[in-house]
């Protein structure tokens, strides 16, 4: 290949990786760039993710719950924080935490929960406390303390935003089948952890996040398959966040396994030593690796 002809491939791979949207070679003008032709709707096949395949409790030979904290600070999982800002791509991909906002304000996500547990539902008013905070300022209490109205502009308001998610804990099911010889994973919830609104105003200092709800994953799955994630290896080929969860294409530390002590986290009995933890969370993991191995020693 010579020079010229690399430059041309170069350039073109550098534009499609910036500007990849749908239609956006067959676009007759810009208003048509992020529309799906009758081809590329074909060809995207069903508007359902594919179903889970129904395990029969007496199939699992093996099984153990483990809860992973996915860290937005890694660049491998950008892809689930990024766009913060959706005006500022000028096509369909979003942020995970705007895909799972917007849908609970809508009313297509219908049950959040305080625990991964599932066992305690969380109310639109008891999100709304965290997600937005007014502070009353020096001048508004004036004019209250002299029985006037107050000023709206002596208030302050602070919002919870996609910038402010640190991560997302996930708690999923590592099993053996025993029916298909293989180890097997299932998401079953997934939580942001986010800076509340308080802290945020506060300017707290290394403010430690909160998981703002958890949602049963099973439940928002078509939700998120129809949401399109960037694909940072090929942008003309997206991804949508269920393929994105299910297939792990995200790096996550284990913090919390199923146990005999109320399933403690990690923390708990590693001690408070970083490098403790990370050590017996690599353990978890290899343990788990391990058991599919094992069984085909013989």
């Amino acid at each position: 290949m010579n020079a010229k002809s690399l430059l041309v491939c170069l350039f073109t791979l550098l534009f499609s990786y910036s500007y990849g949207q749908t239609n956006i070679l067959n676009a007759k003008s810009p208003e048509e760039i992020g529309e799906k032709s009758s081809e590329k709707e074909k060809a995207d096949g069903t508007e359902h993710p594919m179903p889970y395949p129904h395990t029969d409790d007496r199939d699992i030979m093996w099984g153990k719950n483990v809860w992973e904290y996915i860290d937005l600070n890694q660049r491998a999982n950008f892809p689930l924080l990024y766009p913060t800002d959706k005006r500022s791509t000028g096509d369909d991909k979003s942020s995970l935490y705007h895909v799972l906002i917007e849908n609970i304000e809508n009313g297509n996500i219908k049950h959040l929960y305080t625990n991964s547990y599932f066992n305690r539902e969380r109310s639109i008013d008891e999100l709304d406390a965290t997600l937005h905070y007014a502070d009353t300022l020096e001048q508004g209490f004036e004019q209250l303390n002299a029985g006037e109205e107050l000023d709206e502009q002596y208030v302050s308001h602070t919002d919870v935003d996609a910038d402010d998610v640190q991560g997302y804990r996930i708690r999923g099911y590592w099993y053996f089948d025993k029916r298909h010889g293989d180890l097997r994973y299932r998401i079953l919830g997934l939580a942001p952890m986010v800076i509340d609104a308080y802290s945020k105003q506060q300017d707290t200092e290394d403010p430690e996040p909160v998981a703002l709800f958890w949602v049963f994953y099973p439940e928002v799955r078509d939700i998120l398959y129809k949401a399109t994630a960037f694909n940072p290896n090929n942008s003309s080929r997206p991804l949508n966040f269920d393929e994105l969860l299910n297939s792990r294409k995200f790096d996550a530390v284990i913090y919390k396994t199923e146990n005999e002590h109320g399933d403690r986290e990690i923390r708990d009995y590693a001690g408070e030593s970083a490098m403790k933890q990370l050590l017996e969370s690599e353990r978890v993991k290899e343990e788990i690796r391990d058991f599919e191995q094992n069984m085909w020693n013989y």
